[in-house]
């Protein structure tokens, strides 16, 4: 997990993808007073002008940005997940933006593949 942190940053931007936040679930729910043990770290990233195209066309899909990958170890194996863009996109029932989602999906499978 260390390595993929620090690796992050720098795919991203191969991607033109920034890191906007990472949130340490484990360090945040002890913060809370909740114990919690698993080691998550979620990251939120953007590409700007992919969100520029889609907030152009339809402000509500904000509440769905940043798009978010998520890496935690479970079973004693580094996993990475996200929840596809185009299936986000399906919730707003805005066909027109589909070619920004699937561009978008693309960078982010790619982004995953090159940090397992």
């Amino acid at each position: 997990m260390e390595e993929i942190e620090k690796m992050f940053p720098e795919v991203a931007a191969k991607h033109k993808f920034g890191v906007l936040e990472v949130h340490n679930l484990r360090q945040i729910m002890n913060q809370k007073g909740i114990p919690f043990e698993k080691d998550c770290l979620v990251f939120e990233v953007c590409d700007p002008n992919q969100a520029k195209k889609v907030l152009e066309k339809n402000l509500s899909i904000s509440t769905a940005l940043p798009c978010r990958i998520s890496v935690f170890v479970e079973k004693g194996q580094t996993k990475i997940a996200t929840i596809k863009p185009t299936a986000l996109l399906e919730l707003f029932h805005d066909p027109s933006l589909k070619a920004v989602a699937e561009e978008v999906e693309r960078a982010i499978f790619q982004m995953m593949k090159e940090l397992s």
